[in-house]
């Protein structure tokens, strides 16, 4: 019913864009190319420990074209291409290779071409104030990501999308709601995938299905207030770690963000219910920040601090108490730590069962460098069972620095360069320090 329904969808904006019409010269066509590089090393990502040999040295290459129909100013059919491939320098060997570099890893494919993007976006539906987009389509800008950004955390940062149905109504200048439903398979199921490999590329742990109602206030000077609930199915077809078994969860929560320049003080609260199996579901998460800056002072340095709170399980309890982090499955606050995960959920980038002090400083040394570090002091808020990765004693996670520069050459092309290093705490039964690093250069038109 779901492939039937989104074959419905294309058909009818393949439709629109076939009919001849008496405007037709009026059309707008734009285009442009997107080429992402990126060399990566991951270290001791997985366990904490030299001996495992789980390090990896890779470039990332993605490249994608997209195209925009403007039949009028309300209404635009957008469509985008994607591919991208990973020829390893260094792949961890495996229990039955002795030498990391292997046939498989170490040569250029050209790997998947699949449509990141396709949607129809009306505005003004009909003269009254309700937007339209239907199709495959990014979710940027809810919340800061908490819970709102990832529909396909499979296949790392290749893709963002959502197969969705999106209608946003304007009560008024100050209040827009936003009625959503999203349905996103493990593999692609809805649009043809060109290159194929023969086993397809996973895009989630399993199915995934949600109803959003999500609300945005600007009534008051100042003052950004933003209200949500989400209703999410997780399949157990196919299902793995804390995704292994069938849940339907509720989640009601709020941001907020409250600019008194120079200071600003933002954070998130959710409460989340449901099943997990046969299973009581319950969670908690958000977090605080408070932020300082200083445009006045050389290089105008920026300061945030604050804390962020992700309950967990008690194994002592039939209650499930972890936090789902729904559809934000991605580096939120680290891309080691997210990689970490996967050791003690199953799924990488999971976040949960996590109570972090986190500190930021942002420099400007010139108009177009940018300078960011972070200190993070990372907890677990329950005990995990002891195994080859974990103590079972401890909830000290560790200390997890970061650094980042950036630098703009115009505002088509940036690099930038990124390392993050994890001092491991007692939650782990190694505690060899864990690495991540990155290089990027992006050209964007």
């Amino acid at each position: 019913m779901r492939r039937a329904y989104f074959s419905c969808l294309l058909a009818f904006i393949f439709v629109i864009v076939a009919i001849p019409d008496s405007a037709i010269a009026e059309v707008k066509f734009k285009w442009g190319p997107y080429l992402r590089l990126r060399y990566e090393y991951w270290k001791n990502y997985k366990d904490m420990d030299n001996n495992q040999l789980d390090n990896r040295s890779f470039f990332r290459i993605k490249t994608s074209l997209w195209g925009q129909l403007d039949f009028d100013k309300n209404t635009n059919l957008f469509a985008k291409l994607t591919n991208e491939f990973k020829p390893y320098t260094y792949y961890a060997p495996s229990s039955s290779k002795s030498s990391g570099k292997t046939d498989k890893y170490f040569h250029f494919d050209i790997q998947e071409v699949v449509f990141d993007n396709l949607y129809l976006e009306i505005n003004n539906f009909l003269g009254v104030p309700l937007d339209l987009r239907l199709g495959r389509q990014d979710f940027f800008g809810y919340g800061e990501n908490f819970l709102l950004y990832e529909g396909t955390p499979g296949d790392g940062s290749r893709t963002f999308y959502f197969n969705a149905l999106k209608a946003t109504w304007h009560l008024n200048g100050h209040n827009d709601i936003d009625f959503i439903y999203t349905s996103n398979p493990r593999d692609d199921l809805f649009l043809p995938v060109i290159n194929e490999d023969k086993a397809p590329q996973s895009l989630n742990t399993t199915h995934e299905e949600a109803f959003i109602l999500y609300w945005k206030n600007k009534a008051i000077k100042d003052l950004a207030f933003e209200g949500y609930y989400i209703y999410k199915r997780e399949d157990e077809d196919g299902g793995t770690g804390y995704q292994a078994q069938k849940g339907k969860i509720n989640t009601f929560g709020s941001f907020a963000k409250y600019d008194f320049s120079p200071w600003a003080l933002r954070g998130q609260f959710a409460y989340q219910f449901g099943d997990y199996g046969n299973n009581e579901r319950r969670g908690l998460g958000g977090y605080m920040y408070l932020d300082r800056s200083f445009k006045e002072k050389l290089w105008s340095p920026q300061l945030s601090a604050g804390f962020i709170y992700l309950s967990g399980d008690d194994r002592d309890t039939a209650k499930n108490g972890s936090w789902d982090p729904l559809f934000s499955r991605s580096a939120w606050i680290s891309e080691v730590y997210s990689l970490s995960m996967i050791s003690e959920t199953g799924i990488s980038s999971y976040w949960t069962n996590l109570a972090a002090w986190r500190a930021q400083l942002t420099l400007n040394p010139t108009k177009k460098t940018k300078l960011s570090f972070w200190y993070n002091f990372l907890r677990a808020n329950e005990q995990v069972a002891a195994s080859a990765v974990f103590s079972g004693a401890g909830k000290g996670r560790g200390h997890l620095a970061v650094a980042r520069a950036d630098y703009a050459f115009n505002k088509n092309v940036t690099v930038y360069l990124l390392g993050e290093y994890l001092f491991p705490g007692n939650f782990y039964k190694d505690r060899d320090g864990a690495v991540f690093l990155r290089t990027e250069l992006t050209f964007k038109f």
